[in-house]
Formats: C-alpha cells, structure tokens, sequence
C-alpha cells in the first residue's frame, strides 16, 4: 500500500489531505466550545443547525461548484478553496452572535463541496493503474480514520497550555499547509470534454448518475450506510451516558472502536478486492453495518459497545473506499469530477435525512426503537440495491447507434452496423443504458 507514496504528485496530495484533515479536526473541538460560549445550554442546538447548513450547502453546491472546476485550472481551484477555508476559519474567533457563526460554517462548506470532488477526481488522473489508486484509496481512508483518532487527543493537549480559540489558528494553518503542498504538486491538465451551457454542467453529474444502474444501485448502498452510520455518530453519546451511564472518556473509546474497524477493513482492502467484485465487498459492508445496528439493543456494556461499533466501523470502510472504483468505470475522464460532485451531493443528502431522523426517534421513542427503525430502512435499501445494480455488470456492453450516420467517427472507430461493443458509460452518444426502457 505505502508504494503508493512513490508518486511524487500523490505524496503532495496525502500530504495536503492530512493537514487538512487534522486542521478541521481541531476546528471542530474549538467550534463545540465556541457554540458553548455563544449559546450555553443552546450549544446542541447551534451545532446541530450548523450541521445542517453543512448538509445543505454539500447537497445544493456541489455540483455548481463542479461545473464552476471545469472552467478553472484545477491546481488554481483547489488552492483558491484552500485560502478561502483558511480565511473563514480565520473570522470564527472574533464571532460575537450565533448568527455569524452560520453565516461563516456555510461559506466554509461551500468551500469544501467545491474542493473535496475535485480533490478526488484528481487521485485517478495523478494513479491511472487500478491497484495503485485502490492502494490510495485506502491510505486516504485510513487518513480520515486516523483524523479522527488523532485530533481530538492533540486538541486535549493543546488546551492545557492555549485557550481555544488558538485552535482555530491551527485549522488555518491546515489549509494553507494544503494549499502550499497543492502547489508545488503537478498535477495533470484536466481532460476537457465537449463544451456546454453552464447548467447543462451543472446537472451532467445526476444525469449520469440517474442513467447509470450501477450507480443508482451506489446511491442506495449509500442510504442503508447513512442509516446505519447516523445511529454511531447521532446516539453514542446517548448509549454511553444515559443507557451505561459512562464518563466522557468512555464516548472517545466508543469511537475508537468505530475508527479501529474502519482502519483494518482500510488496511485490508487492497488485498480483499483482488478476491472480490467490488459489488460483492460493498453490499457485505453496508449489510454488516445494518446487522450490527440491529444488535444495538443488545448492548449492556462498554465492552460490547467498543466491539459491536469496530464491526460497524469495518463495514462503513468496507463499503465506502471502494467507491472511486465505481466511478471511475462508470464515467469518461473528462466527466469524472461532475460525477464525483454528484456522489457527494447525493450521499450527504442520504445523511441529511437519517441525522435527525435518528436523533428524532432516538429522542421520542427510545434508542431501541431508533436502531430498529434505522435497521429496517438500511435493509429496505440495500434490497434496492440488489434490484437496480445487476451481479453481472460488465463494463464493455453489446449496442448499436441506429440515429448515427455510417461515416461517423464513433462508427468509423469501434465498428459500423449493429452490435458493436466498447467500453460503456453515459455520454452524448450514449445517452441510455443499452437495454433501459
């Protein structure tokens, strides 16, 4: 896996993701207690709307922000979003209303619906090879999960000789960091595809998305991972105070546990999807996940917590690296970065729903209610999947251009008549799946 690191632009890039990564981590401690000083006893609430307008901002901007990339250099782009992240952090210090603080947590999250596709479509241009971009893939897991191990106890650290609002000094330093190690990366030209209305652009991603089964069957995988993963991130906190009646250090060790599993499903990857299709990998993570949240009523002890979270921890990495895979076969290179855009907009919408809905019932009727409610929709879901995303899904497929003239260059290249076969994804030329009605 760490041969990975070899490429030049790639290590840049890790590098760039993990000071990044471990800046938002510290904002995120600081934003807690910024919330506390603002609202007090209100402070669940702020943080929760805030989370929200995050939801908003990815689900809505996206795919404008994707369509805004094509028409900018890439190195430009991604570097521009880094200083702009690093300059809204810089204003959260100074904040005196609750109001301010939405205002700046959604002009930071539009920033990263813009960098965080792009970033991605980037990693298969810099790694063309399956193997090393699985092999990136999971480094980049693993750099998430280490984020969330690791910026918390730094945070811990830091508080004991700084007063918080430093931390968001570090978050700065994070994303100019980013940005520096962006720059000095040489990153690829982006592929350029045939130009179009601005809106055209905007909305090319879903369409793709929506016309491709394999894909459709990913946006539901993401639903039952969204009702799984809302019950560890939402009602943790609730399991380890009120249900066990734990100490705070107890809810780091709950997640611990989720971030462990995540880590060795990460670590083991590249090796199981030489043995598996990625199909087969991903709707066994997903129902993993939704097995394990079903057996949250069951849970009497930390240690059945710690266990029962690693599970469901391995099974959201099982289920989410592999995801660049997908798209990638699914759409042409030029069209990578508006599918990417598509992806995050669609799966944060997944989770804009299951957050409260977790929370909600988890509050009304009982955390043994919200697990089985939660439990029910992911395997609702990944019913779905099994439906719309076929086991036998070959990427090169039998169809004929019938509205095509016989000297056209598409025709002239793969074969006149009917029944030629390519490599197929949705374009221009092929604007249907073969055989969709």
């Amino acid at each position: 896996m760490l041969s990975t690191l070899r490429n030049p632009t790639f290590r840049h890039l890790f590098a760039a993701q993990i000071v990044a990564l471990l800046g938002t981590g510290l904002a995120t401690v600081a934003l807690g207690l910024l919330a506390w000083q603002l609202a007090g006893n209100r402070a669940g609430a702020v943080l929760g709307t805030a989370l929200a307008i995050k939801m908003v901002a990815y689900v809505t901007l996206a795919p404008v922000a994707a369509a805004l990339a094509e028409r900018l250099p890439r190195q430009a782009f991604l570097v521009g979003l880094d200083v702009i992240r690093a300059l809204v952090i810089a204003g959260l210090p100074f904040v005196t209303e609750v109001w301010q603080v939405y205002v700046l947590i959604f002009l930071l999250q539009a920033a990263s619906a813009g960098f965080t596709p792009a970033f991605q479509a980037v990693i298969p241009d810099v790694l063309p090879k399956e193997d090393d971009y699985t092999n990136a893939l999971s480094l980049l897991r693993l750099a998430e999960d280490l984020e969330q191990l690791a910026s918390p106890m730094i945070a811990a650290a830091l508080l004991t000789v700084i007063s918080f609002p430093v931390l968001f000094a570090g978050t700065v330093a994070g994303f100019l960091g980013s940005a520096l190690l962006v720059v000095t990366a040489r990153l690829p030209a982006r592929a350029m595809g045939e130009p179009g209305h601005f809106w055209a652009d905007v909305t090319k991603g879903v369409r793709i998305y929506h016309r491709t089964p394999r894909l459709r069957g990913l946006l539901m995988m993401e639903a039952a991972v969204a009702a799984a993963g809302a019950m560890v991130y939402v009602n943790t906190v609730v399991l380890v105070k009120a249900r066990l009646g734990l100490h705070e250090e107890s809810l780091a060790i709950a997640f611990a546990g989720f971030g462990a599993g995540s880590m060795l499903a990460a670590f083991l990857l590249p090796r199981l999807l030489r043995l598996m299709a990625d199909r087969s990998g991903m709707i066994g993570g997903a129902a993993i996940m939704v097995a394990g949240v079903a057996l949250v009523p069951l849970v009497g002890s930390l240690a059945t917590l710690v266990a029962l979270w690693a599970v469901i921890g391995f099974g959201f990495s099982l289920t989410q690296t592999p995801i660049g895979r997908i798209i990638n076969r699914s759409a042409r290179v030029e069209d990578r970065g508006a599918v990417f855009a598509a992806q995050f907009a669609l799966s944060h919408a997944c989770w804009l729903v299951t957050y409260p809905l977790a929370g909600w019932v988890g509050a009304s009727f009982g955390l043994a209610t919200a697990a089985l409610v939660l439990a029910v929709i992911g395997a609702l879901a990944l019913m779905t999947v099994l439906a719309l995303w076929p086991a036998h899904d070959p990427e090169v497929l039998k169809h004929d251009h019938p509205d095509l003239p016989h000297d056209h260059p598409h025709l002239q290249e793969h074969g006149p008549g009917k029944g030629h076969a390519h490599v197929f994804v949705i374009d221009s030329l092929h604007p249907r799946w073969p055989g969709a009605a």
